[in-house]
């Protein structure tokens, strides 16, 4: 293999109350494929925002390029030739491919006029080499989702990047275009570009890498040649872990059936089918983009179903909005609790009686009514906070968590969907979350879990299931749940 062309080395990188790298060292070779991977939260997306100038280390580590020390900003970064693709496209839908190419960067002649003649020749070529079914007068909007992946590595070519990128690439392709995306990547390694590809599809792994690098909670536990390591082993370094990171909970006699969903369709999920019942959590696993935050969002009415039924309680509902959803006695415990779960500028009282207004006869504001119910769940759920006049953003992400509780807990709901329940929260908080959910299940309440943390999901889960591509592709009973049987489901093979 070449000399590196890239290399990081002790690389580390903290923020506020998280260690997200600690002492990463990597390197990407000229004409290499370098595949990370790592369950989600293990540090791939700060390591890429590092590599392309959107990050900078912390003090201590070295960065170097073609043999020199470098800090490079996202510009100073592009300008060397270092080009990031993300799983969200990046282009202009109204503006053709050749203008997509340039955009922000036009060849210009005699210093004054764009010259798109050669624009045009130029992004031609590259499209022609990479085999493209379509050329560069094309409308981007009128683009399928992978061909709009190759106009972002078209550019790369016209521009000459030395290094490439690609975040979850196939994220959202059909079977065809992932194809066509891993053949254009071998192609463009091939003309000596180095890559580095992150996937959590671990058959895309093994079809394109060079090498394979794991990462696991900030940090690097694997660097090998993909010729010396099986699935099982790659696997195996993704996810394990200390048995102190789990949590030991009690487990409730199951109840009746609470919430069914038949063939259900919508909001990018299809064909959904399960039924959670009181008592239980029944938890939905799956990689980043799986497909299970937007079930959630269909499941309580915040989005149109386009197929199936959702059954409460034995009877067929129809929401049309998450006050529907409400109504009838479901809550929603957002996993974005700052922009969609809080009003982080009102007091707790406020956010604690929002959610039950549907319910009012009448929306006309009780203020000491309000700073009782406040003050009445600050105290159950030990809610760290003088009193309920306090600014919710003035609380710690645990204690804004109990808010949002409290919030659904006064509407008297009975199944519950949370959604991410302790994310951004310390050991100690998660600990109380837990216990909550616990005391929801001795009352006889169901809930129903969507959450990337292994260790919770394994801990918490009474059933779990395990979406892909916005289809459920397998279920695990508590005997079953481990995070290697549910990590091996997700990325779309079997169980150990």
């Amino acid at each position: 293999m070449a000399e590196a062309i890239f290399r990081l080395r002790n690389i580390s990188k903290t923020f506020p109350g998280v260690k997200a790298l600690s002492g990463i060292d990597f390197d990407l070779c000229p004409g290499e494929i370098h595949c990370i991977c790592g369950e989600n939260g293990a540090g791939k997306s700060t390591l890429i925002k590092i590599i392309s100038g959107a990050y900078q280390p912390d003090p201590g580590g070295e960065i170097t390029f073609e043999g020199k020390k470098v800090s490079f900003t996202p510009r100073q970064a592009l300008d060397a030739g270092i080009q990031t693709i993300y799983q969200e496209h990046n282009v202009f839908p109204m503006l053709s491919v050749t203008e997509n190419i340039f955009a922000g960067l036009e060849v210009v002649q005699k210093g004054i006029f764009v010259n798109k003649k050669d624009m045009w020749e130029q992004a031609q070529k590259a499209l022609k080499y990479l085999h493209c079914a379509f050329d560069a007068d094309a409308l981007v909007g009128t683009l399928s989702s992978g061909e709009k992946k190759l106009v972002e590595i078209a550019k790369a070519l016209v521009f000459k990047r030395k290094i490439i990128i690609l975040d979850e690439p196939t994220a959202s392709f059909s079977v065809s275009e992932i194809e066509m995306l891993l053949d254009v990547v071998k192609k463009v390694a091939a003309r000596g570009v180095a890559i580095a590809y992150i996937s959590h599809h671990l058959d895309e792994v093994f079809r394109l890498a060079d090498r394979i690098t794991v990462l696991r909670d900030g940090l690097l536990v694997l660097t090998a040649d993909a010729e010396d390591i099986d699935e099982s082993t790659l696997v195996s370094s993704m996810v394990g872990r200390d048995v102190s990171a789990f949590y030991h909970r009690e487990f409730f006699d199951r109840g009746e059936a609470a919430l069914e969903a038949r063939n259900l369709s919508g909001n990018g999920v299809h064909d959904i089918n399960f039924t959670a019942y009181r008592g239980q959590i029944l938890g939905f696993a799956g990689m980043v983009g799986s497909g299970r935050s937007e079930l959630m969002t269909l499941l309580m009415g915040g989005a149109k179903k386009d197929a199936g039924e959702v059954l409460v309680e034995g009877r067929t509902v129809d929401f049309h909005s998450p006050a529907d959803g409400i109504r009838a006695r479901m809550c929603y415990i957002t996993e974005d609790r700052q922009h969609a779960g809080l009003f982080l500028e009102h007091t707790i009282a406020r956010n604690s009686i929002i959610a039950n207004l549907v319910n009012r006869a009448s929306f006309f504001i009780h203020l000491d009514e309000d700073y009782r119910v406040g003050q009445k769940y600050i105290k159950e759920l030990r809610t760290r906070a003088n009193d309920a006049n306090v600014v919710v953003s003035n609380l710690s992400g645990g204690n804004q968590q109990k808010v949002v509780l409290a919030k659904w807990f006064h509407t008297n709901g009975e199944i519950y969907l949370f959604d991410e329940p302790t994310r951004g929260i310390d050991v100690g908080a998660k600990q109380e979350i837990y216990q909550v959910m616990l005391d929801l299940l001795r009352q006889g309440k169901c809930i129903i879990m969507v959450s990337s943390d292994m260790p919770e999901m394994v801990s918490m889960a009474d059933r779990v299931m395990v979406m892909k591509n916005g289809r459920i592709v397998g279920s695990l009973d508590r005997g079953e749940i481990s995070e290697e049987n549910i990590l091996q489901l997700s990325i779309g093979g079997s169980t150990i």
